[in-house]
């Protein structure tokens, strides 16, 4: 695994879920294309936010370990969340699926997107050795 370093100063607010930032060396550099919570046909998994963010993540982690890697070796995560929805729903399943692996994240309410059906993309920022 390449070296990362969870990085959280004194002074700013710490949570067990997120770095407030992350230093990796060595490695090279993965990039997940934002993803929804589609399924392998291509059509977006019903039981709204909560199901579609366990699907997102699951194809978060599809993507990963085509590059051999996992949630450890993830630095940056962007989600998007349709505005409007209970982000709880998404952030319940969001523990269920990624587990105890804090790192940097940005988390967005958006209008809307491509697909008018979809209410979460997420995107990811991985180093592998």
């Amino acid at each position: 695994m390449p070296g990362i370093t969870h990085l959280n100063p004194a002074g700013l607010h710490t949570n067990p879920a997120f770095s407030q930032g992350v230093r990796a060396d060595g490695g090279s550099l993965v990039v997940v294309g934002g993803q929804n919570g589609t399924g392998g046909d291509g059509a977006v998994v019903p039981g709204g936010l909560g199901a579609q963010t366990v699907q997102a993540f699951r194809n978060v982690l599809a993507v990963l370990a085509e590059a051999g890697a996992d949630q450890g070796h993830v630095v940056k995560l962007t989600v998007h969340l349709k505005a409007g929805e209970d982000v709880t729903a998404g952030y319940r399943a969001a523990g269920e699926v990624w587990g105890p692996h804090p790192t940097a994240i940005t988390v967005l309410q958006v209008a809307g997107f491509a697909r008018p059906d979809a209410l979460v993309e997420i995107d990811a920022l991985a180093v592998v050795p």
